[in-house]
């Protein structure tokens, strides 16, 4: 196996392939050089029409890219460290002074507890550039950061989300020059205990991005959507109105948003510990109740809820759920997938292994063609077995 050597800013990491025991699928190591890796971030940053990753390492202290080579995503990926700052729990592709130059934004907790932009530079040999936005300094434990425009001013702004006491998802607001980061203003939309997911999507066909959240712990953990007053009305930093859609009092993770059923509207898949996958049905009127239907999977099997997200996985037209765990030490797997055959309303779904007896800590999953055979990859990193950033090789037979 090539490693990367810590401080190295650029390097190409010929990735490895562990071979798959009967029934899972196989595993491609793109980089496991750093400690624990925390998601995978997709954008194709240099226009090539080939998806690359940002991820940061929490424990390892280091933001780093990996540029799709776009000649066999099996073997060999660009690897560049843009950045080391504490405690990383998030990182995402931006470009956040509209320079053409995608940069990153990294959401970081633990003793940092403040949000970062790392600018790209303007040749691709460039040094990147650190620099925190004063706003978030020490405020809050930042978990997760997502690009939008809220005010329809100044370009890009971002939604921030956080954990612990006093944390709150707000968004800070881009100023007339986007690289003074002492023009940036924070603005609270809702208060939260541990916000896990933050979505953008059109809930209500209104025209503009609603938010739609999974907050994971106290009495009030659950599943919600904040309305999107409109671009006028953010200029005023009026409230966003918060509609519960369900999993109250639930520890849920990451949450999906897919249409299960086939019905046309797309539903909710929130995964629930301590082995539960909801799937909330959205029903004709959005702002109605939503029927919830429970599914669990074997204790004895896979270890704690984590993430789902929903796709045809196998190829027979129905739609599946893939779902990585926690606290997967001793057990089958850490990550599978569940299948129905005649309804989605079955107590039971069949369960069937990716990952196999490696990886114990996961994270948020991505689903992507990246070998394009046309069946759907799974993305996704792991912290305690030291898998790090990695994709799992779908074998379902190729169309082409």
């Amino acid at each position: 196996m090539h490693l990367l050597q810590h401080g190295l800013p650029l390097a190409l990491f010929l990735v490895t392939a562990t071979l798959p025991l009967p029934g899972q699928w196989k595993l491609h190591t793109i980089d496991n050089t750093s400690k624990g890796a925390d998601g995978v971030r997709f954008m194709d940053i240099n226009g090539d029409q080939h998806p690359d990753i940002v991820t940061g390492w929490e424990e390892g202290g280091v933001v780093r890219i990996y540029t799709n080579l776009g000649k066999d995503p099996r073997r060999n990926w660009k690897i560049q460290t843009i950045a080391k700052v504490k405690s990383p729990e998030d990182a995402v592709f931006v470009d956040l002074d509209k320079d053409g130059n995608i940069d990153v934004v990294s959401s970081c907790e633990g003793g940092n507890k403040t949000v970062y932009a790392h600018w790209a530079p303007k040749k691709p040999d460039g040094e990147w550039k650190t620099e925190p936005f004063p706003a978030t300094i020490r405020k809050q434990s930042f978990m997760y950061a997502l690009p939008i425009n809220i005010d329809g001013q100044n370009g890009i702004d971002l939604l921030i989300g956080a954990k612990g006491s006093g944390s709150q998802l707000g968004w800070l607001k881009s100023p007339p020059n986007p690289r003074d980061l002492s023009k940036w203003t924070f603005h609270p939309l809702y208060k939260t205990t541990w916000v896990m997911s933050i979505q953008d999507h059109d809930m209500d066909s209104d025209g503009d991005l609603d938010v739609l959240i999974s907050d994971r712990k106290g009495p009030m953990s659950q599943v919600l959507w904040l309305e999107n007053p409109g671009h006028q009305a953010n200029q005023k930093h009026q409230p966003w109105k918060s509609h519960t859609l369900g999993a109250v009092g639930r520890e849920v993770m990451f949450i999906d948003y897919q249409d299960i059923n086939g019905d046309g509207r797309k539903d909710v898949i929130v995964p629930a510990k301590p082995r539960d996958i909801l799937i909330l049905f959205q029903p004709k009127d959005l702002f109605q109740p939503w029927n919830s239907h429970q599914i669990t999977f074997p204790k004895n099997k896979y270890g704690t809820s984590k993430a789902a997200r929903a796709a045809d996985l196998d190829g027979d037209g129905n739609i599946d759920i893939a779902v990585t765990c926690e606290h997967a030490n001793g057990k089958l797997s850490g990550c599978f997938y569940l299948s129905w055959k005649d309804s989605p309303m079955n107590a039971t779904w069949i369960d069937t292994d990716i990952g196999g007896p490696l990886g114990l800590k996961y994270d948020r999953i991505e689903l992507i063609d990246i070998d394009a055979d046309g069946d759907l990859d799974l993305f996704s990193c792991e912290e305690r077995d030291q898998l790090g950033v990695f994709w799992y090789e779908n074998p379902t037979p190729s169309k082409k």
